[in-house]
This record gives structure tokens, C-alpha cells and sequence, in this order.
């Protein structure tokens, strides 16, 4: 085999791939918005039956959890073959830091409320 016939078997593998994966992908983006929709519910009632006094500890000890979005976040939009990947992939970088800093912000605030004054 040269090296022409390995790219036409190659292309040929992937376009036979594409049409495997067409034919269930509406059954696979069924799965993941109902998987979405659930997440979002669960989060909001967990979020809402949590006490005021311990909203502060439990946003800090979650920064460590958007540290973690923020790198898949960077992987995602660096290695995001079709464009709309890159675009959320960059949205998710955007947002992962706005909540890594607004946390951080929050919890050094709180800690200053227990410093001494004078």
C-alpha cells in the first residue's frame, strides 16, 4: 500500500464513522440535555436549602472546583476541532474565572471581618 490508497482508506473510514454517529446523535443530545436539566434543578435546590452562615466556606471550598472548569475549560478551547467549540470552550474559560475570582473576593472579605481592628 502507497501512501495515496492509506488516505483514500483512511477518508473512507472517517466518512463511514460520521454517518454512524449521525444516525444516534439525536438520542445522545436527548441524553445530555436531560442530563443538563437535571443538574440544574438539583443545583438550584441544594444552593437554596443552604444556611446563610455557611454559604461563605462552602464558595470558598468550591473555588477549588471552578480551578478545575478553568483548566478543562483551557483544554476544550485549545483543542476544539470545530469552531463552535472553540467559542464555548472560551466562554467556559470566561466564566470559570469570573467565579475562581469573584470567590476568592468573597472570601477575603469575610476573612476580614474577623481580623482585629486597631
Amino acid at each position: 500500500m502507497n501512501l495515496s490508497q492509506i488516505l483514500i482508506l483512511a477518508k473512507e473510514t472517517q466518512a463511514t464513522e460520521s454517518m454512524t454517529n449521525a444516525a444516534g446523535s439525536g438520542s445522545h443530545l436527548i441524553l445530555l440535555i436531560t442530563v443538563f436539566v437535571l443538574a440544574v434543578f438539583i443545583g438550584f435546590e441544594i444552593i437554596t436549602k443552604i444556611p446563610p452562615t455557611l454559604h461563605t466556606p462552602l464558595m470558598s471550598g468550591s473555588n477549588a472546583i471552578s480551578g478545575i472548569t478553568l483548566v478543562g475549560a483551557l483544554l476544550t478551547a485549545l483543542a476544539g476541532e470545530p469552531f463552535l467549540v472553540r467559542i464555548f470552550g472560551t466562554l467556559a474559560i470566561i466564566l470559570a474565572t469570573m467565579n475562581v475570582v469573584g470567590g476568592f473576593l468573597v472570601t477575603h472579605r469575610m476573612l476580614g471581618m474577623f481580623r482585629k481592628k486597631g
